[in-house]
């Protein structure tokens, strides 16, 4: 990249991918504030995720559909500690693959497999409609859901094409534990000391309000978000906060959403400033 964040002060949210894209950052010279917004375990109970690895080696899938890349790396990792790490492979080798995004994409190129389709757009919707011009009559459809949502509208879809869903959910969420970084990041931006918040994903946004408001803060976030560019890895994380009254101030060119062109988009624009750690020495 021609343009560098030397000196800038960049806070990020993200959580499945944090130290990839900390270290993105890094290389360009930004000093990176993390915030996860939660803890990401393995289930207290495996049983559900190695009777489905079990299940996708004895009668391999025609159709997967991948929600996230974090989900396709637990189940490997399962099927790892299992001893049938290469047979699990090789089953999901046989299925037509979808992914939601780009993340499980990549997550299947680290085990030397590929995507057959990606969504546009990185939604559950967006997999609805991938998946709407696809026919999966009479088929077996493995689908890697994540914790925290109501996937009912994405097994209905599967179901009305005449296939068979099976779910498994291979992670869980600890959000309390995330809390008080949370709170911290927000009283930062308030207070000036933050150059731009990156979000790459619209989940981050949603759960940045809802801990304002448990503690109170929702007013200050606001004036900490009008006070921090606000950089949107892409369409799915705009419209998101629109919904909430907010603006991405930085976008990726040329409908690259991906975490380097948000950084390029984010080097670029804050050229045009000093770094707030500057304006404090």
């Amino acid at each position: 990249m021609a343009e560098r964040l030397n000196g800038y002060r960049i806070l990020i949210l993200e959580t499945r991918e944090e130290a990839q894209f900390s270290k993105l950052l890094t290389d360009q010279g930004a000093d990176v504030l993390q915030c996860p917004m939660f803890t990401i375990n393995d289930p207290p109970d495996p049983a559900a995720a190695e009777a489905w690895i079990r299940g996708a080696i004895a009668q391999p899938f025609d159709d997967l559909v991948l929600m996230t890349g974090e989900g396709l790396r637990r189940l490997t990792k399962a099927a790892r500690r299992l001893n049938v790490e290469a047979d699990f492979i090789g089953s999901l080798g046989k299925a037509r693959k979808f992914s939601r995004g780009p993340k499980p994409g990549r997550a299947l190129r680290e085990i030397g497999l590929e995507a057959q389709s990606t969504t546009e757009k990185p939604t559950t919707e967006g997999v609805i409609e991938m998946l709407s011009r696809i026919d999966l009559k009479g088929h077996r459809v493995g689908v890697q859901l994540y914790p925290d949502k109501d996937h009912a509208a994405l097994l209905g879809a599967i179901a009305a094409k005449g296939a068979t869903a099976i779910p498994v959910t291979p992670y869980v969420y600890d959000a309390r534990a995330a809390d008080s970084h949370i709170v911290i990041a927000i009283e930062e931006m308030a207070a000036g000391r933050i150059d731009a918040i990156a979000l790459t994903n619209l989940g981050q946004i949603r759960r940045l309000i809802d801990v304002a408001r448990g503690h109170g803060f929702e007013a200050r976030l606001r004036e900490g978000l009008k006070k921090t560019p606000i950089a949107s890895v892409g369409p799915a994380v705009s419209d998101e906060l629109k919904s909430h009254g907010l603006q991405a101030d930085i976008y990726p060119d040329n409908d690259a959403f991906f975490m380097k062109p948000l950084i390029s988009a984010m080097a670029a624009a804050l050229a045009k400033k000093k770094p707030r750690s500057a304006a404090r020495t």
